[in-house]
């Protein structure tokens, strides 16, 4: 359908998962597309696959808790691209899990960094490229989490998540009428090499357990977040902004 042609995006957390599906789709509708994350082998390859398919991408490596890598990746952007349109937001840890009581203060603050932080400087740099643009998406990965539901051991990831819908309120707030939009998306269980169903031991019965909590009763491909992503990017949600949009498989409503 080519909907985001003659749009230029970011997508950060893009080396795999969400965020590579996501920086794929983005380009196979025709955006130019900058891709970040921590491994540059991954990103290399990720554009080299975009590329292959007829796309356009440029890769920058970093760390998202680093204003400068924020502030690089727009310039990349606006240099090599001629501006920005679209921004998804999505890098992100789970951080250390564990009880409130036995959890550092190094380690809530590395997750807060991560996951908030993170997204708190890319939209400083982000907006202002957009502002020159005259208007602009940007999206957020948040989750139901510390929306819906209170999951045990997940105190600093939860509220780094919550932290996420605040801060995507209030830029649709102050944003919508410079043209502006800011909207976060709240996936569910999604069969990422970073779930808990694919991490080292984890048996049959943890996937059970997952796909069990959802009203689907499945769990996500990444092709299905970064489709809603793109909802969200694109025209087809222009009166959509300061939304919590729930990916969810149900997971937020299933009591059995």
């Amino acid at each position: 359908m080519d909907v985001l042609v003659n749009k230029v995006a970011i997508v950060t957390g893009a080396s795999s998962g969400i965020g590579r599906a996501t920086a794929e789709l983005f380009a196979r509708e025709g955006a130019r597309v900058g891709v970040s994350a921590r491994r540059q082998s991954e990103l290399d390859a990720l554009v080299t696959q975009i590329e292959r398919a007829g796309g356009t991408a440029v890769a920058l490596a970093g760390d998202v808790r680093d204003e400068g890598l924020a502030k690089d990746l727009v310039a990349t952007a606006v240099e090599r691209f001629g501006g920005l349109d679209i921004a998804f937001n999505n890098a992100g840890a789970t951080g250390q899990m564990g009880p409130v009581q036995e959890m550092s203060v190094e380690a809530w603050r590395e997750t807060l960094e991560t996951n908030l932080t993170s997204a708190f400087l890319g939209a400083k740099h982000q907006v202002r490229a957009m502002l020159a643009r005259g208007g602009g998406s940007l999206i957020f990965t948040s989750s139901f989490v510390g929306y819906s539901a209170g999951m045990p051991g997940m105190a600093a990831y939860a509220a780094s998540k919550a932290g996420l819908i605040g801060l995507t309120q209030v830029l649709a707030a102050e944003l919508g009428a410079h043209g502006i939009r800011a909207n976060a998306v709240l996936p569910g269980g999604t069969d990422t090499p970073a779930s808990i169903t694919n991490a080292p031991g984890a048996t049959s019965d943890v996937l059970k357990f997952v796909v069990g909590l959802h009203a689907l009763k499945r769990m996500a491909q990444p092709e299905e977040i970064a489709r809603s992503v793109l909802h969200l990017a694109s025209d087809a949600s222009s009166f959509i902004t300061g939304t919590a949009l729930l990916v969810d498989g149900g997971v937020s409503i299933t009591r059995t």
